[in-house]
């Protein structure tokens, strides 16, 4: 696997070829390059001069610019036109071909993050289909006056204009047969009951009498909510206004059955009493008191968002809230209705998820904290919420809202999922007898982000995580809200790779492959779209953004490679293979274009700390040679110095290839941010190599190597030079504590290799209760530190989680599909 992933990677001589053939055909002028951000985007303006010709044949040029300018000029021009072409199609094919193809990717990404801007802006009470059942219901109202008129003939004329060809209502690219039964029944006795339009209530119900035996082989996971209740009162309706229904049939005897027990098992007095989802379904429903049931009615004059179960209210009441609530959305939707409405709080927290997942978030910071603050707004003590004001809460919705709020630093308490939890087992909404897969999996990544202490999370955990395990092995992952692409690939993921070791790059290349997109439905009373949280446009921004960026990735490869050889690591016992694993890490985590700098100095130090570590646990090393190597570097020549020679003062090649590096490092920081931050790379060296010459145990690697890696990526960021979050004493606590968990996630690895025994020491215990605690002084907000500073602290220490807990193998799989294997 390893290999065949290795074959995918570009040949350093054919990219360089590619540079060179640009350079001399069209002239380019490369030697300096300006970088600015355009929408989270790299852009670039041509500059004045260039690389020699020459240079670039001879394949060497300044280690300390030439060769980073080198592989951001191959970023930006050496991909084949055609892979562009295929994004926007034959028509942009002239002009794509008048500029460079990495040009043109980005003008695209900033037109598609615009349109995804304008939608997300736009985002209001939510944006769902039109459901064919609840507009047939809303058609059915007669004029609360008494004059014998529809109420609402804008939606018998949607009724009258959305019949498909086969004589059905319904969603029209997914054919599911319990929605297409309730819709088109739901929709012939709207147009019965005003006489109207025979041939297509003919043809209507002759779609239903040939199409209800298929019931029997439908998924019983994907059947309409209520469906058992509310069909048999529609064929009842239907039966009553003179359509032909064939009441002997063993699909809907059957179905009679099932509505009679559900019936019984309905708490009458519970459902007058308080809000439950019973209110969802009160079209369904007889014997019921309108006085009791109108005290439940939902402040925006819905029963539980349902324009159905709302327009059945006004049948019989006459409400004026509630035909208050159904004229603005007959209104809002041209005639039609949807299933539910609003549905504010699910869309912009399914949104952000989505926008979070394929790795395009950055470009919208400003519009998911809208979202985010919006949902806060409505949090409760006992969770969310679908919608605004809804007294009905759902653990679904509770734990997304949860997850992402905790993580962006909102203050939300765990106790809410004491609401959700009866009897060991955790539920949707309270009275319910089962769980659902999507429900689960959002609880399950919910309770990963568990503080220490918070005992009820430990629960959930457990519970999910069984619960999908179950269902992923038996092969049931068919879910009763939603249909996507490729559900079961997701709880897979998820059950294998524990939110401490997934890598935000590999999370979103897997999602790539598994969203659905327009492709992707949803389940309630009927099949139904919602058209902010799956859509194509998203995938298409997401796609093009990640191979934008792995191009980036791949071409900073052949430059590490190219630094390996030039340092001669090999020599020291460091392989490519460790190598490559190193960069895929710090790629996998800080994978922005102008995050450059500090990707690269995270994989250029975890190569030179594991060459120190190989080279000096040999035996052969002793005290006195270690002393040598540690004179020798605190002896080096100056930051200026090495600028003008080469740094050879030193015998040993080790510390050359460290000072060498450092240099490379300083420079690509001084030209991306404008800062000067070589002596402080020193020093921080420095410190490191004093605490492994300290050490008892000299055939290690150094202690402190999280630290070091920490400083490093923080000095190689846009953070002030002046690095004040030094003197912060939580970044002390910080620091002591992410070297406390890399130590012991060092003693996994060595209970791993037999080199140390299990019985001796509680290593899974001790770093899950340190991650806890990071996590939880990460993610809380404090005056002190500033988030970016925070955040390298919990993408360090997934890293270290990532590479002991994952198989090697697997990682070598991880490393084949995100770096080398384009979204298609």
């Amino acid at each position: 696997m390893f290999v065949a992933a290795w074959l995918l990677l570009p040949r350093p001589g054919t990219i360089e070829d590619n540079v060179r053939w640009l350079i001399e055909e069209n002239h380019r002028d490369w030697r300096h390059h300006h970088w600015t951000t355009v929408t989270g985007a790299l852009s670039w303006t041509p500059p004045s001069s260039c690389l020699s010709p020459t240079a670039l044949r001879s394949g060497r040029t300044s280690v300390d610019s030439a060769r980073y300018r080198h592989f951001i000029c191959m970023k930006t021009h050496c991909q084949q036109s055609s892979q562009a072409a295929e994004i926007v199609g034959d028509t942009n094919r002239n002009q794509q071909q008048q500029e460079p193809p990495q040009a043109f990717e980005l003008r695209e990404i900033e037109r598609l993050t615009t349109e995804v801007k304008i939608k997300l802006q736009s985002i209001d009470d939510g944006a769902l289909s039109v459901s064919a059942y609840d507009t047939a219901w809303v058609a059915m109202v007669k004029d609360i006056r008494g004059t014998g008129v529809p109420q609402f003939p804008s939606a018998i004329q949607w009724i009258l204009n959305n019949q498909h060809s086969d004589g059905s209502w319904g969603d029209a690219d997914y054919f599911s047969v319990p929605d297409r039964l309730c819709c088109t029944l739901a929709s012939v006795v709207a147009l019965k009951t005003w006489n109207l339009c025979p041939e297509k209530c003919d043809k209507g119900m002759s779609f239903v009498r040939q199409n209800l035996h298929k019931l029997k082989y439908e998924d019983p996971e994907h059947m309409l909510a209520a469906f058992e209740v509310r069909f048999p009162a529609l064929t009842e309706m239907a039966q009553n206004l003179g359509l032909k229904i064939p009441e002997g049939d063993p699909v809907l005897q059957e179905l009679y059955v099932e509505r009679e027990q559900k019936l019984k098992r309905i708490p009458m007095e519970m459902l007058h009493s308080k809000p439950t989802t019973l209110l969802f379904s009160l079209e369904a429903l007889t014997g019921l008191d309108w006085d009791k049931i109108l005290k439940l009615q939902h402040s925006n004059g819905s029963f539980l968002c349902s324009a159905s179960s709302t327009a059945f209210v006004l049948m019989q009441t006459k409400n004026e809230k509630c035909l208050e609530y159904l004229m603005n959305l007959v209104k809002r939707y041209n005639g039609g209705v949807p299933h539910s409405s609003p549905v504010d709080i699910f869309e912009r927290l399914w949104v952000v998820d989505r926008l979070e997942r394929l790795g395009i978030a950055r470009y919208f910071r400003s519009e998911i904290r809208a979202c985010l603050d919006y949902v806060y707004r409505h949090w409760t003590s006992n969770g969310i919420s679908w919608a605004r004001d809804t007294v009905e809460l759902e653990i679904d919705s509770t734990s997304m809202a949860f997850r992402i709020l905790r993580l962006h630093g909102f203050k939300v308490n765990a106790d809410a999922y004491k609401h959700f939890e009866r009897g060991g087992e955790f539920f949707c909404f309270v009275g319910q007898l089962s769980q659902g897969v999507t429900e689960m999996l959002s609880l399950y990544r919910a309770s990963q982000v568990m503080f220490p202490g918070e005992t009820i999370l430990e629960e959930a955990r457990k519970f999910s995580y069984k619960f999908l395990k179950q269902k992923h092995s038996s092969g049931q992952i068919a879910d009763r809200w939603f249909i996507t692409k490729d559900l079961a690939g997701e709880v897979k993921n998820y059950l294998e790779i524990p939110f401490y070791a997934m890598l935000p790059r590999i999370e979103t290349r897997y999602y790539i492959d598994q969203y659905g997109g327009d492709d992707d439905v949803w389940i309630a009373k009927v099949i139904y779209r919602m058209y902010n949280v799956s859509n194509n446009l998203y995938l298409e921004l997401s796609k093009l953004d990640y191979n934008h960026c792995q191009k980036l990735h791949q071409l900073e490869w052949i430059d590490i490679q190219r630094w390996y050889n030039d340092c001669n690591l090999r020599e020291f016992g460091l392989s490519e293979e460790k190598l490559l694993q190193y960069y895929f890490v710090a790629m996998s985590n800080l994978f922005e274009p102008e995050k450059a700098p500090e990707r690269l100095a995270w994989a250029r130090t975890m190569a030179l700390m594991e060459a120190i570590s190989i080279h000096f646990c040999n035996e052969a090393n002793t005290p006195i040679q270690r002393s040598i190597f540690l004179h020798s570097f605190q002896t080096s020549i100056d930051h200026d110095t090495i600028r003008r020679s080469k740094p050879a003062n030193t015998k040993n090649s080790l510390v050359k290839s460290i000072l060498k590096t450092l240099s490379i490092i300083s420079s690509e920081v001084e030209r991306a941010h404008s800062k000067e931050v070589h002596q402080s790379l020193k020093r921080i060296w420095e410190a490191w190599l004093l605490k492994w010459q300290n050490q008892e145990d000299k055939q290690s690697i150094p202690k402190g190597e999280a630290e070091l890696l920490v400083h490093t990526i923080n000095l190689s960021s846009s953070l002030p030079a002046s690095q004040d979050h030094l003197f912060c004493p939580l970044f002390l606590y910080l620091i002591d504590l992410i070297n406390k968990i890399c130590y012991n996630l060092h003693g996994e690895q060595d209970l791993k290799a037999g080199k140390k025994d299990r019985e001796e020491m509680r290593i899974d215990d001790l770093v899950e209760e340190e991650m806890l605690e990071l996590l939880q002084h990460v993610v809380q907000t404090s005056n002190g530190l500033e988030s970016k500073v925070k955040q390298v602290f919990i993408a360090v220490a997934k890293s270290f989680y990532y590479t002991t807990y994952i198989e090697a193998d697997t990682i070598k799989v991880h490393i084949g599909k995100v770096l080398f294997d384009s979204a298609l």
